[in-house]
């Protein structure tokens, strides 16, 4: 039983015969339509409370690196300067 299944699948390949061997045929198109609408159905989707929190909390931590960043660049490039004088 196994050995049938196996045989079936290795008959029928990775495509589909029947359309056309060119990717952007349009029945590959609208197969690969139909499969991402599936996939997005399957998404959970986070409430909005917890979009919100995420996106305060990216863009607090994108603030305080930017400025943590710019510190330090300040400093090093204070220290070059003293350095090259």
């Amino acid at each position: 039983m196994t050995n049938k299944k196996k045989k079936n699948i290795a008959k029928s390949g990775s495509g589909d015969d029947s359309a056309s061997s060119f990717v952007f045929a349009p029945g590959n198109i609208r197969r690969f339509y139909h499969e991402v609408v599936a996939e997005f159905k399957k998404i959970v989707w986070p409430d909005r409370k917890m979009t919100f929190g995420l996106s305060g909390f990216v863009i607090l931590l994108t603030v305080l690196l930017s400025v943590y960043l710019g510190a330090v660049d300040l400093i090093l490039g204070k220290l070059v300067g003293l350095v090259l004088q």
